[in-house]
C-alpha cells in the first residue's frame, strides 16, 4: 500500500488489456449494429446507408455495456505511460532546458528578435561539427572517468554525471534531425514507388508490342491464307471453264461428224 491508504499502481512491461475488451462480444456489436440501423432511418422509416463516424456514435444514446465500443476521441494533450515513464503526447522535441539538463552547444535562433541581435545574418547550426566535438569529448572523458576509477574510485560520481550529460546532448541532437529523416524516408518510399510505376508501365509497353506483333503476324497469315484460298478458288473455277469449253467443243465436233456421216 502506498502512503495515504492508496493502492500502488503496478507497472509491468507486457501489461493486461484494459477489462472493457469483454464488452466486445458479438450479442453486443449485433446490438449496436441494430441501434445504428434504428438511428439511421428517414422520413419514410426506411433505413439509409450511413457511415457512422466515431464523434455521431458518441452522440447517440447507447447503453453503457454499448460505449466501450466506440472509439473514444483522439487525445491532444496529456502524458502516457511507456514502461513506467511518462511520455508527452505533444510531438515537438522538448528543450533540454526544459527538461533541466545543461546544454553543450548554442540554440538556434527562433524568433525575430533572436536573429535582429546581430548585425549579421543568423547562419543554422551545424549539427555535425557539434555532435563531433561531443564524441571527441566522450571518449576524453571516459579516459579520463578510468583514470579516476584506477586511482581514486569513490570520486567516479562526477564523471558519470559527465558522461550522461554528454550522452543526452548527442542524442539530442540526433532528434532534431528526426524530421529531416522522416522527410527523407518519405521522398525515397516516393522515389522507389515511382521507379517501380515505370517499370509496370515499361513491361506492359513491352508486352503490348509483343501482342501487337503476333496480331500483326496472325492478321498477314490470315489474309496470305485468304489469298491462296482465293486463287484456289480462281484456279478451279479457271480449271472449270476449259473443261467446259473442251466438252463444248467436243459435243461440235461430233455434231460435224455426224451431218458429214449423214
Amino acid at each position: 500500500m502506498a502512503e495515504g491508504g492508496q493502492p500502488r499502481a503496478l507497472t509491468t512491461a507486457f501489461a493486461p488489456p484494459p477489462p472493457l475488451w469483454k464488452h466486445f462480444t458479438p450479442e453486443n456489436i449485433k446490438r449496436l449494429e441494430q441501434i445504428k440501423k434504428e438511428a439511421s432511418k428517414g422520413a419514410d422509416g426506411k433505413p439509409q446507408k450511413k457511415k457512422w463516424t466515431p464523434a455521431q456514435l458518441r452522440g447517440l444514446d447507447l447503453p453503457p455495456e454499448l460505449r466501450f465500443l466506440v472509439p473514444p476521441a483522439i487525445p491532444t494533450s496529456g502524458h502516457y505511460s511507456v514502461f513506467g515513464e511518462l511520455q508527452s503526447l505533444s510531438t515537438a522535441l522538448p528543450s533540454l532546458q526544459e527538461q533541466g539538463i545543461t546544454q553543450l552547444y548554442p540554440s538556434t535562433p527562433t524568433t525575430e528578435s533572436d536573429s535582429k541581435s546581430s548585425s549579421e545574418p543568423a547562419r543554422p547550426l551545424n549539427h555535425a561539427y557539434y555532435l563531433l566535438k561531443i564524441s571527441k569529448s566522450l571518449l576524453l572523458n571516459f579516459l579520463e572517468f578510468v583514470g579516476v576509477l584506477s586511482i581514486a574510485p569513490e570520486q567516479f560520481e562526477a564523471k558519470v554525471e559527465d558522461l550522461r550529460n554528454l550522452f543526452i546532448n548527442a542524442h539530442h541532437l540526433l532528434n532534431l534531425y528526426r524530421p529531416h529523416q522522416a522527410r527523407e524516408s518519405l521522398i525515397m518510399m516516393m522515389e522507389e514507388q515511382l521507379s517501380r510505376t515505370k517499370q509496370e508501365i515499361e513491361d506492359m509497353d513491352k508486352l503490348k508490342a509483343e501482342i501487337t506483333g503476333v496480331l500483326n503476324r496472325l492478321e498477314a497469315d490470315g489474309k496470305a491464307t485468304q489469298a491462296s484460298a482465293q486463287a484456289d478458288k480462281d484456279s478451279k473455277k479457271k480449271s472449270a471453264k476449259d473443261e467446259q469449253a473442251i466438252e463444248d467443243a467436243r459435243l461440235i465436233w461430233n455434231l460435224l461428224d455426224e451431218k458429214i456421216i449423214s
